[in-house]
């Protein structure tokens, strides 16, 4: 039996398992279902869609090219990468995974990169964003606004050794590459050259950017809701409980509570879920569950992979060196925290000490107060701007057909 059969032996038995227990375990399976949907249209959708218009209408104007020719000096020595990576980084920051693997692949087809600068790219500029780290896992699992400092500094400071470490993949500087030195004429040329090249009206290029953004996050929300079933059905299969079993002695030989074993299964497939069980974790030090949490936020979980594989899969850049940066990601976000915990720990522990009083970190209040407006108002702007979709891919469909 060769390797290509092997595989094909793997995936039908994979599936056929997936579902016999949907079928022995409906319940569950809708509650995990309906978990995902409410993360999807609640947070996601809304949190993501302007970022994903934005960076479309950028592109299109040449302001992206604009950025890359002044960020060459900065991009290119510490990362390897032409100056517009520093705007898929900027972006990625800012909005979250998977916009990182959007903008890189867009970056990807409209030839700015090259296949081996875009899978360095990619690498590192999917990150969480701060209203994930500080709204939902600081405040809303930990309750502890000061606990998303630590998180966020350990996982964007371990987002940028990724890309240091990143830049030694691949070969050398491709020959017959020019750098130019740059320059606010030269940057605004290249701008009014990119935006002349595309040829679409700016209703066109719109319409393009928001039926782009709503396929994409279609496409986001089924991997959300089907790893959010998948977690659901390997717990209470009791899978999930065999795995961590035998992660539990290897966490006690490193000297973190065995408790937190379960948590880190589940946060390698959901990193909503693993975050929220590591943070209810009975008997265990404040310090352990935050670097479980560090770890699965840097590592994204299979379900964000899934997502950055599928939009990959669009160009020619490969998977591999992304799934073994988040691996470095982890790591990297567990030593820092580490390194932090102490000059850190005073005002982590006296916010909790002092149950609910206004702390010093009073200006993350924002952040909280934008996690709960999506939480109230992101379903009403998911379903108006899937309504905008509809209309305009059917109003499209039909003149395509007259």
């Amino acid at each position: 039996m060769n390797k290509s059969m092997v595989k094909t032996l793997l995936l039908g038995t994979s599936v056929t398992l997936l579902a016999i227990a949907l079928i022995v375990y409906p319940k569950e399976a809708l509650e995990g279902s309906v978990r995902g949907l409410n993360t999807w249209w609640k947070v996601v959708f809304p949190s993501l869609l302007p970022f994903f218009i934005v960076s479309e209408m950028l592109i299109g104007f040449g302001v992206v090219k604009f950025i890359g020719i002044l960020l060459e000096p900065f991009m290119r020595p510490l990362f390897r990468v032409p100056g517009v990576g520093g705007f898929a980084l900027a972006m990625g920051m800012a909005s979250g995974f998977p916009s990182g693997a959007k903008i890189t692949s867009r970056l990807r087809q409209e030839k700015q990169l090259t296949a081996i600068e875009a899978e360095r790219l990619v690498s590192f500029t999917n990150s969480s964003n701060p209203i994930f780290i500080f709204g939902a896992v600081a405040v809303g699992f930990f309750h502890n606004p000061a606990v998303g400092i630590i998180l966020a500094l350990s996982h964007y400071i371990g987002n940028i050794c990724v890309g240091l470490v990143m830049r030694f993949y691949g070969s050398a500087k491709p020959k017959g590459q020019v750098t130019q030195k740059p320059s606010l004429s030269l940057a605004f040329h290249e701008m009014h050259k990119t935006r002349l090249k595309d040829k679409r009206p700016i209703g066109k290029l719109l319409g393009d950017a928001v039926t782009s953004a709503v396929q994409s996050l279609l496409m986001i929300g089924g991997f959300i809701i089907l790893f959010s079933v998948l977690n659901k059905l390997l717990y209470v299969t009791h899978i999930t409980a065999v795995l961590s079993s035998g992660l539990a002695y290897l966490f006690s030989l490193c000297h973190i509570g065995t408790e937190l074993s379960l948590p880190f299964i589940s946060g390698l497939f959901e990193i909503t879920l693993g975050s929220r069980l590591a943070s209810e974790a009975p008997d265990t030090l404040l310090l352990h569950q935050i670097i479980i949490v560090s770890f699965v936020l840097g590592f994204s979980g299979f379900s964000v992979q899934a997502q950055v594989a599928s939009i990959l899969a669009e160009t020619d850049i490969r998977f591999f060196p992304f799934f073994i940066a988040r691996i470095f990601h982890g790591c990297f976000a567990v030593v820092f925290t580490i390194f932090l915990w102490d000059p850190l720990r005073e005002s982590i522990t006296t916010f909790q000490a002092s149950e609910g009083a206004l702390p010093v970190f009073s200006h993350l209040e924002s952040v909280t107060i934008l996690s709960q407006w999506l939480n109230v108002y992101g379903p009403l702007l998911t379903i108006f701007t899937l309504c905008c979709y509809i209309y305009i891919y059917s109003k499209r469909t039909f003149l395509h057909r007259s």
